[in-house]
């Protein structure tokens, strides 16, 4: 993957591939100043918290302590130190960018989640550290867009749907490009099928069809809201 990710940079100066190990908070202001370096004074207008661990399915029976830390540093306390981290160059594009309205073009958070994470549609139990993970991390997304909003910045929870990833495994019903396409369809993009490489760029150029009204809530990658 690593290998693809700098095929690509190669190819475009506009993408630059960074490395952080995200459960060590003292690397965090090296990366920091190597975004600035590249972002330089426009600030940073979009964060995607993405990276989450899931160990095997679990009952209440066999969940073990170091898998609850593992998961609850990885999926909760990562995306909300690095969004802190991150924080001054998110308002440095909120400020640049003032004059328009709230969402991707001014600054916005975007945390990925998981429908696990619903409590609502939780009917199967089960995946306590990969749900409780994703539940605070629907919290802290919520606090965020109302910490931020005086400072113009979005914050919103995304679900991305069961896509075969290594962590979704082979046998999740989604391949990447059907839910990169779903994403993009959810913000108002065309319903044909895509590659994953038009399908990424489409996602990037239609966030801005995130607004206010999507400040703080919860959605899925076809652009239903979901319950808490």
């Amino acid at each position: 993957m690593l290998m693809k990710l700098q095929s690509i940079a190669n190819e475009n100066k506009f993408v630059h591939i960074l490395q952080i190990n995200l459960k060590d908070l003292h690397a965090y202001p090296n990366f920091v100043k190597q975004v600035s370096d590249i972002v330089k004074d426009n600030g940073l207008n979009v964060l995607f918290n993405n990276a989450g661990v899931s160990p095997k399915f679990t009952r209440l029976g066999l969940v073990k302590a170091e898998q609850l830390t593992d998961a609850f540093e990885t999926n909760t306390l990562a995306p909300i130190m690095l969004s802190k981290a991150l924080l001054p160059l998110l308002k440095q594009s909120a400020e640049r960018n003032s004059s328009k309205p709230l969402g991707v073009e001014r600054a916005a958070i975007i945390n990925m989640s998981s429908y696990l994470a619903s409590m609502d549609m939780n009917s199967t139990g089960g995946l306590y550290p990969y749900r409780c993970s994703k539940v605070a991390l629907n919290m802290a997304t919520r606090t965020m867009s109302i910490d931020l909003k005086s400072d113009g910045i979005l914050a919103t929870a995304l679900h991305p749907g069961w896509v075969k990833t290594s962590m979704g495994g082979a046998n999740a019903p989604m391949e990447i490009e059907q839910s990169c396409t779903a994403i993009v369809d959810s913000m108002g993009g065309a319903n044909a099928p895509m590659e994953i490489e038009q399908s990424c760029t489409a996602i990037v150029d239609l966030l801005d069809k995130l607004g206010e009204e999507h400040n703080g809530n919860f959605y899925q990658y076809d652009g239903q809201k979901l319950p808490w």
